[in-house]
């Protein structure tokens, strides 16, 4: 467990409702950072950045390129630009063409994700309309990686989490609200982990 170093999320129809109800259940002592693409029109003000800190209790904020990345912190790739993971661990925003129709792309999060953080990544598909992410997360797994769905059943738009389901055989298909105990979860034996071992030293 004391492996995770980021949580990655992917979300595009539908992410409004379900960005704040998954942050919302995170409590302020979460130990990983959380980087999200959430697809929105390109020029979109920084609206879901300032709406989703205002619900949270862990700072959520629009990235900033080369900003390093901290944990306890979510990152929101701002429209118009592909956000990456370089390996010093800060965030790269990019303009290079969209993929799948989509610029900030989930896929193209995630697999730069799986590529810096290998096994200690969890990445986590939401409701969405299309199919971007499902590669993604694909290669999270075969990284070594935890990978999370939200049911298709209980999220507003299936398409995404159908997509992900059948492309990457995920460890966890759950509901929103068990998604958020589960990564409280995750975070709690974390700082656990975490504790013991500086008792220990």
């Amino acid at each position: 467990m004391e492996g995770y170093e980021a949580v990655v999320i992917g979300v595009s129809a539908g992410g409004l409702k379900a960005l704040g109800i998954l942050l919302s259940a995170l409590s302020p002592r979460f130990p990983l950072p959380l980087l999200i693409v959430q697809h929105m029109k390109e020029g979109s003000e920084g609206f879901l950045a300032g709406h989703l800190d205002s619900q949270a209790s862990i700072r959520v904020k629009e990235a900033d390129d080369k900003e390093y990345i901290y944990p306890g912190c979510a990152y929101l790739a701002p429209s118009g630009y592909h956000m990456l993971v370089e390996e010093d661990r800060s965030i790269s925003l990019s303009v290079d063409p969209p993929v799948l129709h989509s610029r900030p792309s989930i896929d193209v999060l995630f697999e730069s994700a799986a590529y810096v953080y290998e096994g200690n990544c969890i990445g986590i598909v939401l409701t969405g309309a299309n199919g971007d992410g499902s590669q993604g997360l694909s290669r999270i797994k075969q990284s070594g990686g935890l990978t999370i769905v939200q049911n298709p059943q209980t999220a507003e738009y299936s398409t995404m989490p159908l997509a992900a389901i059948r492309a990457a055989d995920p460890d966890y298909i759950l509901d929103l609200e068990d998604i958020g105990r589960l990564l409280s979860e995750l975070g709690d034996r974390l700082l656990g982990g975490r504790q013991e071992k500086g008792e220990s030293t």
